[in-house]
């Protein structure tokens, strides 16, 4: 008899845990996939992808807006939320059809159940069978975080609520500044919502770099969403089908809906960690891991947001193939954390990869910035008021260039692109010598010669 049931048991169907899975059976591995809820996990059930597509949807009122400066006149259109909400459902289904069958294609097997652990090898079902294995992957990913429990908690939804809501809401408050809370505003707002945003910080967007973060404020203010900064929700009634929610700064604000996106949590609670001895980052409330993506425990690791590193979902993708092939492929792979490109789904989108310019002034001596801000070639037949931001991070001394901050239409789709060089180390010169690709916006990256700031820190006598 095998000494195991299983070579590897990986506890979460999302999208690093069925990588990990599907490449290890590739390798020859025998695996088993527990998922309690739906394949796909996050991104796929509710997170990147459903968002995308409410994103994309609620771009069609702007454009048939701006449709008029082209010569086209659009007679009166309506929208059904429910029909968005039944597509996009639909949408979903399909690709929690597709990774279930992936994953069983590769050999693998899933059970549609939870999975805790009773000690390093051993796991309980919720169903009651016990499974041994050789190793263990914890992809349990995480969950959104309400933070401070303010009276009327209960009556706050979050991003998993708002991809099922009954009615798009005529008026909607959201705090947060980050990622979430501003793609939903956008989303809401796109489709004819009254959107508020609330967030603690000075400004949205911490950690992003400051030129995009004023760029992005200015520009949603600009369409018509309210952003206020500087105070928090202290406190939420609800009155039939009404909200008011009131403010730490003493104000108050009528909505249909209140909406929390302040940020996500590790989903590390009741997976029996302690019992195994798996080690919780004191730091940031994950699992504690080591470049290879080993928990404290020899046999045991883990991958993606549980581990509370770099929440994406291709970061998680890459963790969970680089354990594959490390432990059944022996082929030694770490995954490098440095450089990774990430976009805003906001309105306007903003896409970005490496240092911001505080960063770069941090670590280096000479840091050349390289900016632009000017009217995009759409807006100036819709006469749309709005203006796209690219910005360049370059090392004065070597050359390279640091990062690449862009904010305007397609800033995603261009920032993986620049990615690329940028991961090469890339130097200013070679963006010089590419020939720009008229006309379009992102030709500005290849054609700015001439610093708009040059920071030289002097050394210390």
């Amino acid at each position: 008899m095998a000494e195991f049931d299983v070579d590897l048991f990986v506890i979460g169907g999302g999208s690093g845990g069925v990588r990990a899975a599907r490449i290890a059976a590739n390798y020859g591995a025998k695996v088993m996939v527990a998922e309690e809820y739906r394949m796909g996990g996050t991104c796929v059930i509710r997170g990147c992808v459903p968002k995308k597509l409410f994103v994309i949807g609620s771009h069609v009122h702007q454009e048939i807006e701006d449709a008029a400066g082209f010569g086209w006149s659009i007679g009166q259109v309506s929208f059904d939320w429910a029909t968005l909400v039944a597509n996009k459902d639909k949408e979903i289904a399909r690709l929690e059809g597709a990774y279930t069958s992936n994953v069983e294609k590769s050999g693998a097997r899933i059970v549609k159940t939870r999975a805790v652990l009773e000690n390093a090898h051993t796991l309980r079902l919720a169903t009651g069978e016990k499974i041994t294995a050789k190793y263990i992957l914890i992809a349990t990913g995480g969950a959104p975080n309400h933070g401070p429990q303010v009276p009327g908690i209960e009556h706050v939804i979050s991003s998993n609520e708002a991809f099922h809501l009954k009615e798009l809401p005529k008026r909607i408050v959201i705090q947060g500044g980050g990622y979430i809370a501003l793609e939903f505003a956008g989303i809401f707002a796109g489709y004819g919502s009254d959107v508020t945003v609330v967030y603690r910080g000075d400004n949205i967007l911490r950690g992003f770099d400051e030129d995009v973060r004023k760029h992005v404020r200015a520009e949603m203010e600009k369409r018509g969403i309210t952003i206020i900064t500087g105070c928090t929700v202290a406190k939420v009634d609800k009155h039939g089908k009404d909200f008011t929610t009131h403010l730490s700064s003493g104000s108050s604000i009528a909505s249909d809906q209140v909406m929390f996106a302040i940020g996500r949590h590790p989903n590390v609670a009741n997976l029996g960690l302690e019992t195994a001895g798996v080690a919780i980052n004191p730091a940031n409330g994950g699992i504690q891991v080591d470049g290879w993506s080993k928990t404290s425990v020899d046999n045991i690791y883990a991958v993606g947001d549980v581990t509370h590193r770099t929440n994406l979902t291709p970061v998680a993708i890459r963790e969970g193939h680089a354990f594959a092939d490390t432990v059944f492929g022996k082929r030694p792979v770490q995954v490098d954390h440095a450089t990774i490109p990430t976009a805003v789904f906001s309105q306007p989108e903003v896409g970005t990869v490496g240092l911001t310019e505080e960063e770069a002034r941090a670590q280096f001596s000479h840091v050349d910035i390289y900016k632009t801000d000017f009217r995009p070639i759409k807006a100036t037949m819709s006469g749309r008021d709005t203006r796209v931001l690219m910005k360049l991070v370059v090392d004065g001394s070597s050359d390279r260039v640091l990062g690449c901050h862009i904010v305007g239409d397609c800033a995603a789709e261009i920032t993986q692109a620049i990615a690329i060089a940028v991961k090469m180390k890339a130097t200013k010169a070679d963006f010089d010598a590419t020939v720009a690709l008229h006309p379009t916006a992102s030709e500005e990256l290849v054609t700015m010669r001439t610093p708009t700031a040059r920071h030289v820190r002097q050394a210390a006598e």
